[in-house]
């Protein structure tokens, strides 16, 4: 058995996981899965979409990486094991960050949210602390 085979193997399974929850929009803002980018990590609304558009790749480097290293690991221990995991694993980290590059090309296109008021502000747009200004008047 070729154990070099359970790194595709490994890191298939979790892309599976979080690009299925990025495709069917389940996937919560957290620290660890999903793209984060600077673009993705603007809004929730962009950290969404951003997934939504990258869970299919993300979901299809899984797949590639968990048959290559079952492959790797029916094999016959030897040079061939080897050469299926590495390529499972290039394959794997390439489709990866494709996906990545594509759900920030889709965080980019939202805009930007707009920005909090303060409160008791109508949003006259009188400047910084204005609106308190004037209503104290």
């Amino acid at each position: 058995m070729n154990l070099v085979s359970l790194l595709p193997l490994v890191a298939g399974l979790p892309l599976l996981a979080v690009g299925f929850l990025g495709l069917t929009e389940r996937l919560p803002r957290n620290r660890f899965g999903g793209v984060r980018t600077p673009a993705t990590l603007r809004s929730d609304e962009s950290f969404r979409l951003g997934n939504k558009v990258a869970g299919l790749p993300t979901m299809v480097a899984g797949v590639v990486g968990v048959l290559g290293g079952v492959a790797g690991l029916a094999m016959p221990s030897g040079s061939g094991a080897l050469m299926v995991a590495l390529i499972a694993t290039v394959g794997l980290l390439a489709i990866t960050l494709g996906a990545g590059v594509l759900g920030h090309r889709a965080a980019t296109a939202v805009p930007e949210p707009a920005p909090e008021l303060p409160a008791g502000c109508a949003g006259c747009q009188c400047g910084a602390g204005g609106c308190g200004v004037l209503s104290k008047a």
